[in-house]
């Protein structure tokens, strides 16, 4: 089990699209949680078109905390995304605060979360959780300090990443501090498909991999094309366009899915504890 935070440093970068796309596209039963402190996940209106009534979520865990039956109450609390999954790969939701005044009333349960969503491996499920944007009051920074893996997610234009740059500043130092540099990456949000559409006279190339790598300090875990059309189906709970499937976005969550294993598997690998030289 990995418990992966997806954050932004600020605007809107798509942090909340691109948490329910790798959820929806994951390869094993995961967890979305939706840790927003503004309230205003569009899963309800969006993606589930409005006919699911929004529950008590976070709130309800909350006050499941003070009666000492969190443990319990976590699974009551979860919808599942998507009922056509296979179970192999199941997409559940633990559903967010309705207005951000809640958000300061989440600050005790999220250390006690971050147990009890670190310990779902019995049930052999990922989570990844959507922690919105950073430093706001009552944002979830006990589960970003308990991740296997928090990812800055920013898009590369310019004034994308000088947004990014002092919040990726402070997560570097708060990582490197418990050793844990490798549990932080970036998500790239890429928007390379705008720029031949703007104008000869307007047209600035955005940053690629590399150079936002290199201008945040922070390695490129992965990669998403911006897809507006695909992308709300997600967001908007939009029709889904043509050719849906292998559109360049979902490819990128399916890609960055793989990555992010990839990197987890290593982490994982680099913490296990040696046989003493015996082959």
């Amino acid at each position: 089990m990995a418990l992966i935070v997806l954050a932004s440093a600020s605007g809107s970068p798509g942090v909340s699209t691109t948490a329910l796309g790798l959820t929806l596209n994951w390869h094993r039963p995961v967890l979305m949680v939706d840790a927003d402190p503004t309230g205003s996940s569009s899963v309800f209106a969006g993606y589930f078109h409005g006919t699911h009534e929004p529950t008590g979520g976070l709130i309800n865990l909350a006050l499941s905390l003070r009666e000492g039956t969190l443990a319990a109450a976590l699974p009551r609390e979860t919808l599942l995304l998507d009922p056509e999954a296979p179970a192999e790969r199941a997409p559940w939701f633990l559903p967010g605060i309705r207005a951000h005044e809640q958000a300061p009333s989440l600050l005790p349960l999220w250390e006690p979360l971050a147990d009890q969503l670190r310990a779902m491996d019995r049930n052999g499920q990922d989570v990844i959780v959507d922690a919105g944007r950073l430093g706001l009051a009552g944002w979830p920074q006990p589960l970003i300090a308990a991740s296997d893996l928090t990812l800055l997610v920013t898009r590369n234009s310019l004034p994308a990443l000088a947004g990014a740059t002092s919040w990726a500043k402070t997560l570097r130092a708060q990582f490197a501090g418990v050793g844990g540099l490798s549990r932080l990456g970036v998500l790239l949000v890429n928007e390379e498909r705008r720029w031949p559409a703007m104008p000869t006279g307007a047209r600035v190339r955005p940053y690629s991999a590399r150079h936002t790598a290199k201008a945040l300090q922070i390695p490129v875990v992965a990669s998403v094309e911006w897809e507006p059309e695909v992308a709300e189906v997600y967001s908007d709970g939009a029709r889904k366009p043509r050719k849906f499937e292998s559109s360049g976005l979902l490819r990128g969550y399916r890609a960055s899915a793989a990555a992010i294993q990839s990197i987890l598997g290593a982490n994982q690998a680099a913490l296990a504890p040696t046989n003493g030289g015996h082959a």
